[in-house]
């Protein structure tokens, strides 16, 4: 009964403190006051209660004008909003630490990598062959193109066929001249015909008779001339006569004995070198008519066709280009850090993409067999080098162990080196 009444009391106290806290608040606003003891929640909804149950002495007598008003907020609440945020923050600074803690592990789990595993260095290269370029060696027509690109060619098969009458018309042109000049040549050889021969001899035997005659005459003339019978107009004639008839039969005479004789040894031969030249010409001109179809050099692969049928072109002209499939080789750019990996003779492996798929990739086995520099524009100073040398850029040509008809000319080839071999061979 006495405890009651003592719990009574309290929060009749306890309620008026309250209600002279809230109506002072109200209307001064002052600062707020530490208490000495935190107020439980269920005490604090116990003294509302009693608060209103409380009467006007009761209040009277208990309020004091030395207490000062306590916050808005209880106290219990601050502090526990000053407990959450000074937990969040940190936590956040824990997360943090942590997170550079995971970070610097990091890194060095992957500096430790890349100094147990170097990177692989990789170079890639290009696939080139040997390349024919067809041209016309005499002008003329374009008549028929027998092949198109990516068609597989053999030597001697023909390409193009063009037609051209300027040819043909030399062609004849040197037949002819051959004919006429073997019938001068088997003339030379084979001499005078007997009837040519005897032709000859009447021919000479006529002018003798007749220059006899011519002499006679002359000698009468001249014996009348002499004696005053005969002028002298008549007497020169008949010596002028006399003279040419004496000519006349000294060149029937030559016929004659040429005709018995043949040709010299002169003639023979300039009516041999004749026939050889008039066979040099159709010789030329039958090479040029078999040019105008153009047949291939070599067995490879079209890889470009330039002109089109019925075209008019020139001598010289490229028509079209071939490759040689059995004529390849890789060209790589290395600088002179890994040229000791393509020494000469030495052989590497090298990943053509344009030929391999995703479930397996295409390799081929490469040998080097040539090396040179390039110009001074392929130099380059490399920045993370003390002593500031110069790295000059190498060309090396490999061929393939077994060539392939699949490769074609462009294609890349990946080439990947080990440093760690690198390093070794240059200690």
């Amino acid at each position: 009964m006495t405890e009651s009444t003592n719990e009574s009391g309290d929060s009749r106290k306890l309620g008026a403190l309250n209600s002279s806290t809230g109506s002072t608040n109200t209307n001064n606003n002052p600062e707020p006051t530490n208490m000495d003891s935190t107020v439980d929640a269920n005490d604090a909804d116990a003294s509302k209660t009693n608060m209103n149950n409380s009467t006007d002495a009761d209040r009277d007598t208990n309020t004091d004008t030395s207490i000062e008003p306590e916050q808005t907020v209880p106290s219990y609440k601050r502090q526990s909003a000053k407990d959450n945020k000074s937990t969040k923050i940190k936590r956040a600074i824990s997360a943090l630490v942590i997170l550079v803690i995971l970070g610097v592990i990091a890194y060095g789990l992957y500096k430790s990598n890349q100094h147990s595993e170097p990177q692989i260095i990789t170079l890639q290269g290009q696939m080139q062959m040997q390349q024919t370029s067809i041209a016309a060696k005499v002008p003329g027509r374009i008549a028929k193109i027998l092949v198109t690109e990516g068609d597989a060619v053999t030597v001697g098969q023909q390409l193009i066929e063009m037609d051209s009458p300027e040819i043909n018309a030399k062609i004849n042109q040197a037949r002819a001249g051959k004919q006429m000049a073997q019938s001068q040549l088997d003339k030379a050889e084979n001499g005078a015909r007997p009837q040519e021969i005897a032709q000859a001899k009447a021919a000479w035997q006529a002018h003798k008779a007749a220059s006899d005659l011519a002499e006679n005459t002359y000698q009468r003339v001249n014996r009348l001339y002499e004696e005053g019978l005969m002028a002298r107009q008549k007497r020169d004639e008949a010596y002028a006569q006399y003279l040419a008839t004496q000519d006349q039969t000294e060149a029937a005479r030559l016929q004659y004995e040429l005709a018995m004789e043949g040709a010299r040894s002169e003639d023979k031969s300039a009516a041999t070198a004749q026939v050889a030249q008039v066979d040099a010409q159709l010789e030329e001109a039958l090479v040029a008519k078999e040019e105008a179809n153009l047949k291939s050099p070599i067995s490879g692969v079209v890889d470009n066709v330039i002109v089109n049928a019925g075209e008019v072109i020139g001598q010289g002209v490229p028509l079209l280009t071939l490759v040689n499939t059995n004529d390849q080789w890789v060209v790589l750019n290395v600088t002179e850090t890994y040229l000791n990996q393509f020494a000469i003779g030495q052989r590497f492996m090298g990943t053509i993409p344009a030929l391999s798929s995703p479930e397996k990739p295409y390799t081929k086995q490469f040998t080097v067999y040539a090396t040179s520099t390039l110009s001074d524009f392929a130099t380059w100073r490399p920045t993370n080098n003390d002593d500031g040398f110069d790295v000059r850029t190498f060309e090396v040509k490999a061929r393939p162990t077994n060539p392939d008809r699949r490769i074609r000319s462009g294609m890349s080839v990946v080439v990947r080196l080990n440093p760690a071999l690198v390093n070794q061979n240059q200690e």
